[in-house]
């Protein structure tokens, strides 16, 4: 009885509640690994998150502390190579870096016309659209072809590169777009333009100082008169593989360049390509432009007794002369000269009439510097003529192989003033030929190049003789 008395006072006494258990171990790493594997799965779902752009959210942008001005004069130290990787960190930098530059090339004519390349660039005082004035053919490779004139993507030769020249219309527009934009410009480079819109950019443009035309004629012409402060001309008009043209009334003649001598007077820089010029033409140029330091002709068409009309050019200094297949000196040469004269430069040219170079060798003798490169017909004889140059003090010599060491010799020992000298590429020109005159007329130049062949060792056989200690420097590797 008892028993079962204490058994049932236990069931019907109220249920004590217990402590809670302590998780073992097991249990502590079962609950942690569930959890690891949620939050990798979570985590799965989300892109991963660079240390860098971490800390770009959480670090504020300190350049918009800073002005313009400030920021400009940062941007402004960065090395000119480099600028252009800064214009892409963002907007602001672009534009600030946009007016920073001062000069681009153009190959896309679309830039211009709508107008980004004045918002892109708004203080541009350089432009040059002569690759963006010709459209290339759709079947071009992408392959670079080079012209001594200029330079286009195109398959071949064989497309010339007026019948991808923009029309003059759509070249006129471009312009005056650019003329109202960059008052500021100085130098433009253009093809295929009219003279109306090269008075449209003369009337915006008063202070342009340098001006490129390819493609153009003594009608167009009539624009370039209008820009009275140009000092640099570049003119291209036809030029064989380029800008063929048949029609000799298109071509720059001497009204062309009467027109330009009327109305560029601060003219001290000319180069004529390609056109087609008399004594006329280079006389009034000369009475003109008084300013006129240096003048290059390139594949000239120019008449016979054209180089006559040099005479009246008083200041003239520098006369290059390249391609020409023959001077054309005629008769008005005979009388003229050049007084003030210091450097001619004659590249790729036939040299072959000595009636001719003899002239013109006596046109020039004032002359301090004599560079032939590359000339067809300069042999002795031809050469000898050189000793009319009485006051030569660098002569340089490349790619002359009909020139040998005696005939070299016999000039320059004439010139006593001579301090540098620059023989590569004359093949006929040896070192075992040089004479005891010749080694010494060495010591005493100021700078040496000698290369005239590949077998040349003079360079090695001389070093350490103390040749050339009168000169601060004589030896140059090429």
């Amino acid at each position: 009885m008892s028993f079962t008395g204490k058994k049932k006072e236990k069931e019907s006494s109220p249920v004590t509640p217990l402590k809670k258990r302590r998780a073992s171990w097991s249990e502590l790493w079962v609950n942690h690994h569930h959890s690891l594997d949620f939050s990798s799965k979570f985590q799965s779902l989300t892109p991963p998150v660079s240390k860098s752009e971490t800390l770009s959210s959480l670090l504020p942008d300190l350049t918009l502390l800073l002005p313009d001005l400030t920021l400009l004069t940062i941007i402004h130290k960065v090395p000119s190579p480099h600028r252009k990787t800064l214009s892409l960190v963002c907007k602001r930098w672009s534009r600030l870096h946009g007016g920073l530059v001062r000069s681009v090339k153009v190959s896309d004519w679309g830039f211009l016309a709508s107008g980004r390349v004045i918002s892109r660039f708004p203080n541009l005082d350089s432009v040059d659209l002569v690759s963006a004035c010709s459209v290339p053919p759709p079947e071009s490779s992408g392959v670079l072809v080079s012209h001594r004139v200029v330079g286009s993507s195109y398959q071949s030769l064989s497309f010339l590169l007026e019948e991808n020249l923009l029309s003059v219309e759509t070249v006129d527009r471009g312009l005056r777009t650019l003329a109202s934009a960059c008052s500021c410009l100085r130098r433009l480079a253009v093809a295929n333009s009219s003279e109306l819109g090269l008075l449209s950019v003369a009337e915006a443009c008063s202070t342009l100082q340098e001006l490129e035309l390819h493609k153009c004629s003594d009608t167009v012409l009539l624009g370039v008169g209008a820009f009275e402060n140009l000092q640099v001309l570049r003119l291209v008009g036809s030029v064989d593989g380029l800008y063929d043209d048949d029609d000799n009334d298109s071509l720059v003649s001497d009204i062309g360049l009467m027109i330009v001598a009327q109305g560029c007077k601060r003219l001290v820089k000319l180069e004529l390509v390609g056109c087609r010029g008399g004594f006329n033409g280079v006389k009034d140029i000369g009475e003109c432009c008084q300013m006129l330091e240096e003048l290059a002709v390139c594949d000239h068409k120019m008449e016979p007794g054209w180089l006559g009309g040099l005479g009246y050019c008083e200041n003239l200094k520098t006369l290059r002369l390249v391609s020409c297949k023959n001077i054309d000196l005629g008769e008005c040469l005979s009388c003229c000269s050049c007084p003030a004269l210091e450097r001619l430069h004659l590249e790729k040219c036939q040299l072959r009439d000595k009636s001719s170079v003899k002239a013109l060798f006596q046109m020039c003798e004032a002359a301090r510097e004599i560079v032939f490169k590359d000339c067809w017909g300069l042999d002795n004889d031809i050469f000898s003529l050189a000793m009319s140059f009485g006051r030569v003090k660098l002569l340089c010599l490349e790619g002359c192989s009909l020139l040998t060491t005696s005939g070299l010799e016999t000039v320059i020992l004439q010139w006593h003033e001579l301090e540098h000298l620059k023989v590569v590429s004359c093949k006929n020109v040896k070192d075992s030929e040089i004479s005891p005159l010749m080694s010494a007329l060495f010591s005493d130049l100021v700078e040496l190049q000698w290369r005239p062949d590949t077998r040349s060792h003079l360079f090695s056989s001389l070093a350490g003789a103390g040749v050339g200690g009168k000169g601060a420097k004589f030896f140059k590797k090429t």
